[in-house]
């Protein structure tokens, strides 16, 4: 392959939307214990979003987009376990396959401190890749190894529950779609809110049991509670708004689990401690997932005949166009780009 070429996207010192571009390198060869892989594939994320618009430091030149699904193309020489031709996802975190949280398997993220998914060809250590779910397109696996994994790791791996529990999820984003299809099949009592009625709707489609419209009810806690009957929700996941955090807390039953997956506000949420420490609610803090956990939620949506939701695909020369797609907040479910 060498003196072939690749499309990629490259952003520059202190990026904007307006300043993504493509350009053509050579297409990079393996070392030992990676692959080359053929990109075809990648998704939004929220983090993604605060990566191309400056808003999370880069240095120049990095490759943004954490997602990234396609098939290997080419072999380290001391790589075991894969194939050419292989399909295969990426990791947010590449080097942390198995176990806890560290500093040093946290340190590369994708994306963000290592080259992520915006090209067409990228490498990758092996130890990072996880099979395709079987029957998936590459948009669909493109939308798992963040959202997907996020919405498991919460649920199953960190949230403690049992069937016939209560969630709360927020919004109508990919993580809380996949939060919600995991959810039904865990046989949970799912409560979603939104800021549309329509959204409601579609959620309700996909198993969701109550709906809150947070925009005409900003109460919305207590409307988690007078739907479970004065308890509160067993588990909330929360993104960290700056407003939504008090009003998560008031959704929480005694003893329950806020799961905070995200800081999606500007300036600091709001904490009402004293409710946190009377209520006994367990405040945890998570980001994504392992390899192994990942590979875990593979055979489960598997098993489940479990599909991602995909609102819109964009190509890879519209990356910019599909960030803005997202802030407009109109899409239910993931947005994909394709190479």
């Amino acid at each position: 392959m060498t003196g072939d070429i690749s499309r990629v996207i490259r952003l520059p010192d202190q990026p904007t939307l307006d300043t993504m571009a493509l350009s053509h390198v050579p297409i990079p060869q393996p070392g030992p214990d990676d692959v080359l892989m053929r990109v075809r594939a990648t998704s939004l994320n929220f983090h993604d979003y605060l990566v191309v618009g400056g808003f999370i430091p880069v240095p120049a030149g990095r490759v943004p987009m954490s997602d990234g699904a396609g098939e290997i193309v080419a072999l380290g020489a001391h790589v075991t376990g894969f194939a050419v031709g292989d399909r295969v996802m990426g990791a947010f975190f590449p080097d942390w396959v198995d176990g806890i949280p560290t500093d040093l398997n946290n340190a590369r993220i994708s994306g963000e401190t290592t080259d992520g998914f915006a090209a067409e060809h990228v490498v990758i250590p092996a130890h990072s890749l996880t099979p395709m779910p079987k029957g998936w397109s590459f948009a669909e696996a493109a939308t798992l190894p963040c959202a997907g994994l996020t919405a498991w790791r919460a649920l199953v791996v960190e949230g403690d529950l049992a069937a016939g529990d209560t969630v709360l999820l927020p919004g109508s984003g990919g993580l809380s779609v996949y939060a919600l299809q995991i959810a039904k099949a865990l046989g949970l009592t799912a409560i979603v809110t939104s800021s549309s009625d329509e959204k409601l709707k579609r959620l309700a489609a996909l198993g969701a049991d109550q709906g809150i419209n947070y925009r005409t009810d900003p109460a919305w806690g207590k409307a988690v509670r007078a739907l479970t009957k004065g308890i509160g929700a067993d588990l909330v996941i929360e993104i960290g708004g700056q407003s939504s955090f008090a009003q998560s807390v008031t959704a929480c039953r005694m003893g329950g689990r806020i799961m905070v997956v995200g800081s999606t506000a500007n300036g600091a949420p709001e904490l009402p401690l004293r409710d946190v420490v009377m209520h006994h609610i367990r405040v945890n803090g998570m980001a994504v997932g392992s390899v192994s956990q990942l590979r875990n939620l593979v055979s489960f949506v598997e098993t489940h005949a479990i599909h991602p939701i995909i609102d819109r695909a964009f190509a890879i020369d519209q990356l910019a166009e599909a960030f803005r797609y997202q802030l407009t907040g109109a899409h239910l479910g993931k947005i994909a780009v394709t190479l």
